[in-house]
């Protein structure tokens, strides 16, 4: 496969003040780069003229418009609905909130199912929340030799008495991306709801709910070159539904409901920046959830080669231990190096000026899982914004160690 010629890296590249400081940046897994845009939106807001929402005075309306223009780019960037797009603190915290919030309804009995693979914030709110109210937890394993989670893992624990089940759309850890409109179908069939961890899958493949089939699905803007909070995507009709606990004068309108407290309005602004810059990776003409739709999968063939180029070169290396190779994935590596410790290997990558962090990075079931323990390995994640020189340099530290 070949990147689209249309798909010029160093355009984008140049919309990053971050990266002329020099570093080849593998740490998007864990939040990405941010583009000159989105900082020019956020700066703005916060010097603007702006209050608590309403519509009689011109900072009122200015901080209406920015939630509105905000919850209609995050569902043009997933192919969700305005209306069900939820914005809190993290996805954590979100995937927290929605637990209590279902749980409530719960009886002992009952069933969640969550995976080995998830980031713990896809586990976590769910056993504690079944573990609060007597339900109980089933878990989904994976191959711990090629980091794939079989569709049959998750939908031979599935009954009647299945509430939720909680699955990533792709692994934060080794990339790895099911197949969650299987496990959807499935979960559906029992009549369970899904709850989709998105944060991974995002940033490196174009979404479409409606094909996904999701019930809830979050994600996390930071890891989109966006700024640092969360949110959940859900069909209105489901989340007017829910009562999940809130203050009494606070609206009751969906999704509104959902969100405690005044919303951080120059995020917002940031995050709507983001996804119009998504959608001009690669410009073109059209509506912004077509453009979003060609632009991402013009940067997923753009990381796909220079991905295939970094697992073949570390794969070749004498002392470098790859840990899973999943046939579907995003362009995450986790690799170990012999005699080095992940940090050690953090730390001498950094001093070269090449960012591949050494960690569990919160998937620490998965880690575990595949006998990493929690000190995890190395994890590297190509970006729209990688290019061969990064590449390069990241193999050249690799070479170094050993």
């Amino acid at each position: 496969m070949q990147p689209p010629a249309t798909y010029d890296v160093a355009r984008v590249r140049a919309c990053f003040p971050a990266l002329a400081e020099g570093t080849a940046h593998f740490d998007g897994p864990g939040g990405s780069q941010v583009p000159e845009p989105v900082a020019r939106a956020v700066a703005d807001t916060l010097t603007s003229s702006i209050s608590n929402r309403g519509r009689v005075s011109t900072a009122e309306r200015r901080a209406d418009d920015i939630v509105t223009a905000a919850r209609r780019a995050v569902a043009d960037l997933v192919g969700g609905v305005e209306d069900g797009v939820v914005f809190g603190r993290s996805m954590t915290q979100l995937s927290y909130d929605l637990a209590r919030t279902l749980a409530a309804a719960w009886q002992p009995g009952d069933q969640v199912v969550v995976t080995r693979l998830d980031h713990d914030a896809n586990i976590r709110p769910w056993v504690q929340a079944a573990h609060s109210v007597g339900a109980t937890v089933r878990w989904a394993p994976f191959d711990p030799h090629t980091g794939e989670l079989a569709t049959t893992a998750v939908t031979e624990l599935l009954t009647e008495r299945t509430r939720v089940v909680a699955v990533t759309a792709a692994s934060n850890l080794i990339g790895t991306r099911p197949d969650v409109a299987a496990i959807v179908q499935a979960a559906h069939a029992v009549g369970a709801l899904v709850h989709v961890d998105g944060v991974h899958l995002t940033p490196h493949a174009p979404v479409d709910m409606s094909v996904m089939g999701a019930d809830f699905y979050a994600t996390s803007p930071y890891k989109w070159m966006g700024p640092h909070h969360g949110a959940l995507i859900a069909d209105p009709a489901l989340l007017d539904t829910l009562r999940p606990h809130k203050l009494l004068p606070s609206s009751q309108q969906v999704p509104e409901r959902f969100e405690l407290g005044t919303l951080p309005y120059e995020l917002l602004a940031g995050t709507a920046a983001a996804v119009d810059f998504i959608a001009d990776l690669v410009p073109s003409v059209g509506d912004r959830r077509g453009r979003v739709c060609t632009s991402m999968a013009a940067a997923q063939a753009h990381e796909h080669v220079l991905f295939e180029r970094l697992v073949d070169a570390l794969g070749s290396l004498e002392g470098v231990t790859l840990h899973g190779h999943p046939k579907r994935r995003t362009p995450t590596v986790l690799f170990s190096v012999a005699g080095r410790s992940p940090a050690q290997v953090h730390e001498e990558l950094a001093a070269r000026g090449v960012n591949a962090p050494g960690d569990n990075f919160y998937a620490l079931e998965a880690s575990r899982w595949m006998g990493l323990g929690d000190e995890g390995a190395v994890r590297a994640g190509i970006a729209p914004y990688t290019d061969d020189a990064d590449v390069d340099r990241l193999l050249e530290g690799v070479a170094a160690l050993l």
